[in-house]
Formats: C-alpha cells, structure tokens, sequence
C-alpha cells in the first residue's frame, strides 16, 4: 500500500481542466483493455492517445448517441486496465463493475458537474466500499470502515460534520484509489497513454 496523500493529485484540476468536471475512471487489475471492452460489450472504435483526445471524442459522441452508449477509452498501466469515460459513468454500475471485478479487483471514482461524486471498490464481484467523496463519513459496503485511517491520511473528512472542499476531495479520490490498487496515475499517463476507445451500451435498470 502506497502513502499517497491529496496533494500529490493537485495537478488533476489545474492540468486536466476539462476531464475533472465530469470524469469516471476505473481501474481492473489482471485483465487487458481489450478484455474489458468484451466485457462491457463496446464496440471498438479505434486508437488514441490521451486523456484530451478522449474528451474531443466524447463530446462528438454524446450528439449522436444521446445518452444510449457509453464512450470510453481503455489504457494499460502495470498491469491494471484504466478505464477513461469523460462525462460518463458506466464504471459506476454496480452490475458492471461486479462483472470486471470476478476473480479480481476494480476500483472506480466518479465526478460530475453537478459535483456529485462517488467510490467504489470491489472485490471478487462483492462490493467492499462505496462512499461519496465530498461525504466520507456515510459508507457503506462489506467493509465499510476497513479503511477509514487511511482515508483520514488521504484527506477525507469522516466524520460527520466534518469540512470538505471539493477540489481536496477530488485530489483525495485519486489518492484514495491509489492506496487501494498500488498505481498512480500520473499527468504524463493522462496526456500520453494509447488509449483503445470504446462505445458501450449504457445498462438499463
């Protein structure tokens, strides 16, 4: 487990202006990008490089599907498959994200722009811990306080009544997740990585 802390996801808001108002991205450990698109039943669209590129191509996306798919692009990163989805949430799902995380671990955290954000950590298909960001101090889960010293090291609020601002909390989203899996995103991963892009259909109920 790795000491990460708010501060060292700073650079999200100010570097990657666009992606940090509404973003999910979530993390498999053990499977390919390939493998997870088949999993989530996308179409593959093609190569990319970047988070920004990702947003272009999300954006496009959005006008001709209006809500029914999902666009996303997948990277490989030390073993883990990093799942972009600018202005998504499919990594969210609890049936999806108990569908990558059979026989393994995914982590996903979500942002919107109405600054409704939430957690997520699975385990063998089995919900370990979920918990909105800006309130850390409601969880709920398998496990749900399992965790709750390191999240207090990250930066989180949890007890009630505690104070948060939402830029720490997102800082500390990334620095959570990083505590969970053992990788840290970095800017140059986010401006660089190939991505393979997908569209997915969007579960319904």
């Amino acid at each position: 487990m790795t000491n990460a802390i708010a501060d060292d996801y700073r650079w999200f808001e100010a570097d990657f202006a666009q992606l940090a108002e509404a973003y999910c991205i979530t993390m498999v450990r053990g499977i390919t990008p390939v493998e997870v698109l088949r999993l989530l039943q996308a179409e593959v669209r093609g190569d990319v490089m970047g988070t920004r590129t990702l947003n272009e191509h999300a954006y496009k996306t959005a006008q001709v599907h209006q809500g029914s798919h999902g666009y996303l692009g997948v990277a490989l990163l030390e073993g883990w498959s990093v799942m972009v989805e600018p202005n998504g949430y499919i990594g969210t799902l609890d049936g999806v994200l108990s569908r990558l995380s059979a026989e393994r671990t995914a982590v996903s955290h979500f942002r919107n722009v109405n600054a409704v954000d939430h957690f997520n950590w699975f385990e063998n298909a089995e919900l370990r811990l979920h918990f909105e960001p800006l309130f850390a101090y409601y969880r709920d889960g398998s496990a749900p306080d399992s965790l709750v010293t390191p999240m207090r090291e990250v930066g989180f609020a949890v007890e009630e009544g505690g104070a948060d601002d939402l830029d720490m909390v997102t800082a500390a989203t990334f620095a959570r997740a990083e505590r969970v899996t053992g990788i840290r995103l970095t800017p140059e991963f986010l401006e660089h990585a190939p991505f393979i892009e997908g569209l997915a259909p969007i579960p319904s109920g």
